[in-house]
């Protein structure tokens, strides 16, 4: 067998074995499993032993892999915090772009002694970076944290920067930088703006609820947003990342985190595509370089110890004017420090434009590989000990909280279930082993055997769909002639903390069907959750939360708040609390040190008797949420035991949430 290997068949299987080697090799050693496949690019790559060659394929899955980081980071970004850490994204974006630069051009222009396009074109390099190590703060769970989103924003301005600079350096060359040239990049970046967050949104959200049940099509029309994205920001002369990073953002809102959907984009992109990019990292990295002379040496460390000299005093200063921590300052610096694809672009665009000669060429792969390492132990360590920090945090929660998290939902329709089924996907934590139990009441009569079968036939496309979001569904069907004794007697015989029943469908809770929920409430003293939505998907611009006088005072009302602050966080959408101070104090208070969330406005409302105040304050866009309490606690009212059913009526087709926190004793 002759090297490098062209069987396509071998090329791929070899490198999957690597994929799935470096981690389990290097974890015993606990090196970051990122480092194992970028050494390990280097070992087979076409400077080393040669294995396999850097041809068109391994260039299109790195591509891929790359134009992936970028898209999850869009994605994973939550746009309530990133709108609230805006402005520390454009200091951080000014800082890992401006010091870089003014340490990198003195060192090329005077200790080098580069020309000075030639030193302008270098410090750029030091300016941009790539989130190599981004798959490390996911896979830990900690993409919210506000250092995550600080960085991730920060990297899109400093890159746009970087590339607008790069495209003048490069026009300058041919002398012909003009009046029209500006126009026509202005010109390029609105029409891109327009596309990406005005057209491709309203194009995702129709073939979302066009296509519903078209699952297995959702992935792939996601992928043809990405990399339509990145060519259409390719054609405007923009860089294909900053395409996916847009494409990521404009479907953030309309893919929950906890979706199946998500669930498939992550896992084949943490999976194949990025690993694969990684590996094409170091198939570039020609170690002999090093031995070319000691101009090359001299070169390449300079632009290593710049690099990284740069982006630690960006993250350095970045965390003393915001005052974070130690941790997120080494995340910052971590997730910021490494060098791949922009700055490959900008030093071959540099190259082929005869502005940098090989030094420079072979001076910045050797930089590639020492700040990807560097990078990624640094992102790996911080990350670790922030993701442990939150994770004691919330085990402390936990603990406060005795709630026991099996969730129950009564199979009705078809429709409600797959509604019911939904919410508590999102606002389950999957994290927490335990079940979802999907309850099946049939009559006992002659067709009580083929009824149960169809029952259990019925709920095993959502068994599958459950274990896509990584939470376990659980069917219980039983023989009864009252649906509404067997789902209290089945709520105490699994433990059930949470039940979420459909929203009573005429339009009324002073009906049969409302008896029935009013019985269910005095009869089971777990948190009860109503919930209607006649949208496929959840759609809303925020969440209107309503609470009456002294629902702070709730024993479980901190549980409910919880679940409210969790749909916020997985829909990116922001809170609106209605209510007294009093509560909005407690709100403050009970989230401050377990959930980030941004509540955009506090209305103070007491007069819960005057309804027509309650609908200047919804808009149609509004998910209404609100607590009520059973008769006899300390926030019920008789105003707010009408309000469900005058918000029934008025707002039919808006999605409806009806919190009953769980109660220990009657109070009165």
């Amino acid at each position: 067998m002759t090297l490098p290997i062209q069987d396509p068949i071998l090329v791929f299987a070899i490198i999957l074995l690597i994929i799935f080697l470096s981690p389990l090799i290097l974890g015993h050693f606990k090196v970051p499993g990122i480092i194992g496949l970028i050494i390990s690019g280097v070992i087979i790559g076409p400077h080393c032993l040669n294995i396999i060659e850097n041809n068109s394929a391994v260039e299109l899955f790195s591509t891929i892999g790359l134009l992936y980081i970028m898209f999850l980071a869009g994605m994973d970004l939550d746009m309530n915090e990133f709108k609230l850490y805006k402005y520390k994204s454009i200091v951080f974006g000014i800082l890992t772009f401006i010091i870089p630069l003014s340490i990198g051009y003195p060192v090329c222009r005077y200790l080098l002694n580069y020309e000075v396009d030639a030193s302008l074109l270098t410090s750029l390099m030091f300016s941009t970076h790539t989130l190599v190590s981004y798959s490390i703060v996911s896979k830990k769970g900690i993409m919210r944290n506000q250092a995550v989103a600080v960085t991730v924003g920060g990297t899109i301005l400093t890159d746009i920067a970087v590339l607008v600079a790069l495209a003048v350096i490069i026009t300058r060359q041919g002398g012909v930088i003009d009046t029209a040239f500006w126009v026509k990049m202005g010109f390029s970046f609105i029409l891109f703006i327009f596309v990406m967050f005005a057209i491709i949104p309203l194009i995702a959200r129709w073939f979302f609820n066009k296509f519903e049940g078209e699952r297995h099509s959702h992935y792939i029309f996601v992928l043809v947003v990405l990399f339509l994205s990145a060519f259409f920001a390719e054609t405007l002369r923009l860089e294909p990342i900053i395409g996916a990073f847009m494409a990521g953002i404009a479907l953030n809102r309309l893919i929950p985190h906890s979706s199946p959907l998500m669930n498939k984009i992550e896992f084949i992109g943490n999976s194949l595509f990025i690993p694969f990019f990684l590996i094409s990292v170091g198939m570039i990295v020609d170690i002999r370089v090093i031995l070319s002379g000691t101009m090359a040496i001299i070169i390449a460390l300079s632009l290593s110890v710049v690099a990284i000299t740069g982006k630690w005093l960006a993250a350095f200063f970045t965390q003393q004017i915001f005052r974070y921590t130690i941790k997120q300052r080494n995340l910052i610096f971590g997730l910021s420090s490494s060098h791949a694809a922009a700055t490959l672009a900008i030093i071959f665009a540099g190259y082929n434009a005869g502005i940098l000669d090989e030094n420079i060429l072979n001076g910045t792969i050797i930089l590639i590989l020492i700040t990807c390492i560097v990078s990624s132990i640094s992102t790996e360590r911080a990350a670790t000990q922030i993701a442990v920090e939150e994770s004691n945090n919330s085990k402390k929660h936990d603990e406060d909280e005795t709630i026991t998290d099996n969730f129950l939902i009564p199979v009705t329709d078809h429709g409600d279930f797959d509604n019911c089924l939904r919410l508590a996907f999102l606002i389950k934590d999957k994290n927490v082993e335990s079940p979802i139990y999907a309850l099946s009441v049939i009559h006992n009569d002659t067709e009580a055997e083929s009824n149960i079968i169809a029952a259990k036939k019925f709920l095993q496309p959502y068994k599958e769909q459950a274990l896509e979001t990584e939470h376990k569904l659980k069917s219980i069907t039983t023989i009864g002639s009252n649906n509404v004794s067997a789902l209290i007697r089945v709520a105490r015989e699994t433990f059930s903390g949470t039940i979420i029943i459909p929203w009573p469908k005429t339009g009324s809770f002073f009906t049969t069907k409302s008896e029935n929920l009013r019985h269910i409430v005095d009869h089971i003293d777990k948190t009860i959750i109503v919930f209607h939505s006649e949208k496929l998907r959840f759609e809303e611009r925020r969440i209107l939360f309503m609470t009456p006088p002294y629902a702070e005072k709730e024993p479980f009302f901190g549980d409910c708040l919880q679940r409210v602050a969790k749909m916020s966080h997985e829909l990116s959408i922001p809170i609106s609390h209605v209510g007294s101070d009093e509560t909005y104090q407690a709100i403050v208070s009970e989230l401050k040190g377990k959930r980030k969330i941004n509540f955009i406005h506090h209305t103070t409302f007491t007069s819960w008797d005057n309804f027509s105040e309650i609908e200047t304050m919804i808009t149609d866009d509004d998910m209404i949420t609100f607590m009520l309490s059973r008769n006899g606690f300390v926030s019920s009212s008789i105003s707010f035991d009408n309000l469900p059913y005058k918000l029934e009526r008025k707002y039919p087709g808006h999605t409806k949430i009806c919190f009953y926190p769980q109660q220990e004793e009657n109070e009165t």
